[in-house]
């Protein structure tokens, strides 16, 4: 049984929205909970390289997938974990990606399960719909943006589609904003910010924070590891936690 199951949406590619999804489901396995992230971005996968796990495979029957078992508390799907050549483009039209996607959500042995977490593809196309028809106990959305106004047009349309469905958006989250200083670790602000929690504001969702452009997070990336397990007393974890706390 899987009590709630939270997608992790951005309206377009490029913000980060897998690296949240991977370090949320990280710190609540970190934290105790019983925690699957599922991968369903089928044409660009990122999760098995930031865990380090892109030689790995996943194993099952028929109609079964057994996930990938991380740590005792974490297991993961992805598409990257089943092609046999790693570099292969995933060239499928719809039906065959809601299959699969039906496979990943349904068909998937995840046991008992206190959240599985959604790593969604950019956009609110053919992909997105299949994951909330074939979900169970769909709690809602997070919405991961950037400062800059290309990306917040894009998320706004991501949270005018969750209302016209009625799905429930958990809160925004603005990745990249400002960066962390090698030098003295404090977070800079050269650049806007501010546009992700604005969005929040006029779309009435809430606000779950901000997270640094950090080298530490370009690094565990690099390594295949959550930055809230490497890096744990970063600015950007530290940030992260504070964003966990009210999720």
């Amino acid at each position: 049984m899987i009590k709630n199951t939270v997608l992790v949406l951005s309206g377009k590619g490029g913000v980060g929205k897998s690296t949240v999804s991977a370090n949320l489901a990280a710190m609540l396995a970190r934290a105790g909970h019983k925690t699957g992230l599922s991968d369903i971005d089928l044409h660009g996968p990122s999760i098995p390289a930031l865990f380090g796990i892109e030689k790995e495979n996943l194993t099952g029957g028929e109609n079964t997938i057994n996930p990938y078992i991380y740590n005792q508390n974490l297991k993961i799907v992805s598409m990257g974990l089943l092609l046999e050549d790693k570099d292969s483009p995933v060239v499928w039209r719809g039906p065959m990606k809601a299959g699969f996607i039906k496979r990943f959500m349904q068909d998937t042995q995840w046991g008992d399960l206190d959240y599985l977490i959604v790593d969604c593809p950019p956009g609110t196309g053919d992909e997105l719909l299949s994951v909330i028809g074939d979900s169970e106990n769909l709690k809602g959305v997070i919405i991961v943006t950037t400062p800059q106004k290309l990306a917040v047009i894009d998320a706004r349309k991501a949270i005018r589609f969750c209302k016209e469905i009625k799905l429930p958006v958990l809160g925004v989250v603005e990745n990249m904003s400002g960066f962390v200083c090698e030098k003295c670790g404090e977070i800079n602000q050269p650049f806007l910010i501010g546009g992700g929690e604005l969005l929040a504001k006029e779309e009435n969702a809430p606000y779950l924070g901000s997270i640094p452009l950090d080298r530490k997070v370009i690094e565990s990336a690099e390594q295949g590891k959550p930055f809230v397990e490497l890096y744990a007393g970063s600015a950007s974890s530290e940030n992260f936690a504070k964003i966990f706390e009210k999720f």
